[in-house]
């Protein structure tokens, strides 16, 4: 494995890290595992996440984005997972070390088309957080949400992801009241916090 960049912004290198430790020494037959994803199994959510994230990239860059259609993964990858996730997250860490902190905004592929830099650093590190967790229940694996990143994330979330859910990119929300961090997050993305295979 190349040695791993890091973007800088900690809420989405923590992200990344959370995604490549889900992601990393997944068995074949992981990778036909149902998710809280409904009808994609877990190698397509491999392939949503590494997509989102290169696309994440490509916003910043100008560079090509994923040479498919993240939102129709196939399931079927040339590779091991690893192969097909490291690239498209170490571009989009390397894409967001480049950005100005004071920078109005920066572009990103979600509406509006741009965001606040700290938003967007948030908004990349969402998608690479809640597939991580998808991920890993689906596989048996411990949740790598934690409340303070759970917190951070649901700030982000509350900014970015109404418009996004008409393109099915969330369910609607779910009441989350007096749910703990980790649960109010994963609700208010339309997942539930105690889904199983």
């Amino acid at each position: 494995m190349s040695e791993i960049i890091t973007s800088g912004w900690t809420i989405l290198d923590t992200a990344h890290e959370a995604l490549s430790n889900a992601v990393r020494d997944l068995s074949g037959q992981d990778l036909g595992r149902p998710t809280p994803c409904a009808h994609w199994n877990v190698a397509q959510v491999v392939q949503h996440a590494a997509g989102d994230q290169l696309a994440f990239a490509s916003s910043i860059t100008g560079e090509p984005g994923p040479g498919y259609n993240p939102f129709e993964p196939s399931g079927t990858l040339d590779g091991s997972p690893m192969d097909l996730l490291e690239p498209s997250v170490s571009a989009c860490a390397a894409a967001w070390a480049t950005v100005d902190r004071d920078a109005t905004e920066t572009p990103v592929p979600v509406p509006p088309g741009s965001l606040k830099p700290e938003t967007g650093a948030g908004a990349a590190a969402l998608d690479a957080a809640v597939h991580a967790w998808d991920i890993a229940v689906a596989t048996g694996r411990p949740s790598p949400l934690t409340p303070e990143l759970a917190r951070t994330l649901l700030d982000v979330a509350r900014q970015i992801v109404e418009p996004l859910r008409q393109y099915g990119a969330y369910a609607a929300a779910i009441d989350h009241t007096g749910d703990d961090e980790v649960a109010a997050l994963l609700r208010y993305l339309g997942r539930d916090p105690g889904w199983t295979a």
